[in-house]
């Protein structure tokens, strides 16, 4: 029978990552590859596998889920983050891939965010499809600092699975700001080093668009007060990096 290998990178996740692998006990391995935690994550990663390692010299996701992958046996890669859930429904189908063990598919999963004590089911979020169940051997992440992607031959086709992961995606404003200003950062740091500019009304524009798709154009006032609040935080966010972009080249200018 071919073997299923879970993947996770992660840093502080004590809060999330003992409820994530819980869902995951059912899977043949499960890789734990941490970045340089300094709460309680590495030992509640170690209750629940032997899998777990440590590498602290952060170059983006993208890398760092290379060499998280790079640890795993299975034929078959399913990456995860810690503040996700594996439904059984998606569980299933899972299995049922992995005994099928096609090597010229990927597949994408529906993501159903938990955001601020409730789902978003619109606002673009849903069902947000992701590609995480994947063949070891054929495909893996790039070398991206933020907003990864997976990278795989044009021969390989995609399909789509029905059960849902489960995004706990904020609980709370300051996590929110933490998580969106370290994205910013990654984001703005990824441009710097590609020689790319932005000016504060590329953000100011940028923003105003990623509110008017998210609450217009996306249906984000369906998901009532906290689609309204999702779409400001977004303009916020969307704001930030640019302007992170911005101060970068101004202060080489200043050198």
């Amino acid at each position: 029978m071919p073997r299923l290998s879970v993947v996770l990178i992660v840093k502080n996740e004590e809060q999330v990552l003992a409820s994530c692998l819980e869902k995951l006990l059912w899977a043949d391995e499960i890789i734990v590859l941490d970045s340089g935690s300094t709460d309680k994550t590495l030992d509640i990663a170690k209750q629940f596998t032997s899998h777990v390692y440590v590498d602290t010299d952060w170059q983006g996701f993208g890398v760092q889920r290379q060499r998280a992958q790079s640890r795993a046996t299975g034929e078959w890669i399913l990456m995860v983050d810690a503040d996700e859930h594996v439904t059984d429904e998606l569980r299933q189908e899972i299995q049922q891939v992995v005994r099928e063990d096609d090597q010229d598919k990927v597949y994408e999963i529906p993501r159903l965010a938990w955001c601020f004590g409730g789902y978003i089911r619109h606002s673009g979020w849903y069902p947000g499809y992701t590609l995480r169940l994947y063949p070891n051997k054929v495909a893996r992440y790039g070398d991206q600092r933020v907003h990864e992607k997976l990278e795989y031959p044009k021969s390989v086709r995609v399909e789509r699975l029905a059960g849902d992961l489960i995004h706990y995606t904020y609980w709370d404003l300051n996590q929110y700001l933490t998580k969106s200003t370290r994205y910013a950062s990654e984001w703005a740091e990824q441009h710097y080093l590609a020689g790319k500019k932005a000016s504060l009304l590329n953000g100011v524009s940028h923003g105003v668009y990623c509110f008017l798709r998210m609450y217009i154009l996306r249906a984000g006032f369906l998901d009532g007060k906290r689609g309204f609040l999702l779409a400001l935080l977004s303009t916020f966010s969307t704001f930030a990096k640019y302007a992170d972009l911005w101060v970068r080249w101004q202060l080489q200018t200043k050198e």
